[in-house]
């Protein structure tokens, strides 16, 4: 791993923003990069093949344009899909995100475990894998949270608590009738409301999500790194209509503004 280029990370959208921000607050003298690939949003509901082609494409640009240092793919469904095309075709290190299937599976007491996600990761090969190896034995309830990433990406912003309670309110009542006892958040798009899935379940769930494991991670294979300065600017990808949207997000995460890659 080179010394010298930012610290990238990667979405369909603004998903992968907490992540971003927790690393940050770990190492604030870092350079950083963040892309939301809007051109190409939602990638939930697109077949591998056709996701997998359009995430190299993104990803080409990217590399280009921000030269980094390593990319933190902080989107379950691209990492799911295509973490490991990204491998064989760039030479810059890779960290990917998936489903925290065992951490919740430890952390299950009832042997009844929620995963909430994308279309694209509830019925993912990858995912019934990762089922396999680290809760075999359990019932995994899976849900395809679709309204709720596209309501984070395109409403939250000016969402009043009423109308967050309403998105997640089909998912909440499948897992409560589902009696699972531990949520596995699987969509990054979904910690921007962790907070309020929690509430909605009234403190009985435990809800897992994997931002400590993979920021420690990236922490661990940054260690040689020189920090590069700090600062972080923010890119997008296929903005028409959304430059106000995705400027107010750059904001929100004291990232400036680099424009359309």
């Amino acid at each position: 791993m080179k010394n010298t280029g930012p610290i990238a990370f990667f979405d369909s959208g603004i998903g992968g923003l907490p992540y971003l921000q927790w690393v940050r607050k770990k190492l604030p003298n870092f350079s950083y990069r963040y892309l939301a690939d809007r051109a190409n949003f939602p990638y939930g509901e697109k077949s591998i093949e056709e996701l997998g082609g359009l995430i190299i494409g993104s990803m080409e640009r990217y590399i280009e344009r921000v030269d980094p240092s390593i990319v933190v793919v902080a989107c379950n469904t691209a990492s799911v899909t295509a973490l490991q095309k990204l491998r064989d075709t760039f030479s810059v290190p890779f960290v990917g995100v998936v489903p925290a299937i065992k951490p919740a599976a430890a952390l299950s007491c009832t042997h009844t475990i929620g995963l909430l996600a994308t279309k694209r990761t509830v019925e993912d090969p990858y995912t019934d894998n990762l089922v396999r190896l680290f809760a075999d034995g359990f019932q995994v309830e899976r849900f395809a949270g679709v309204d709720i990433v596209d309501f984070v990406e395109n409403h939250l912003l000016d969402a009043e608590p009423h109308e967050i309670r309403e998105v997640l309110a089909p998912a909440v009542a499948f897992f409560s009738e589902k009696e699972v006892d531990t949520l596995v958040l699987g969509c990054t798009h979904f910690l921007h409301v962790r907070d309020e899935i929690a509430e909605a379940f009234g403190g009985r769930v435990k809800i897992v999500d994997s931002i400590e494991g993979v920021g420690r991670h990236v922490i661990q294979m940054v260690s040689e790194y020189h920090g590069g300065g700090g600062g972080g600017e923010f890119f997008v990808s296929g903005i028409e209509g959304a430059v106000d949207t995705y400027r107010r997000f750059a904001d929100a995460y004291a990232l400036g503004w680099g424009g359309v890659v």
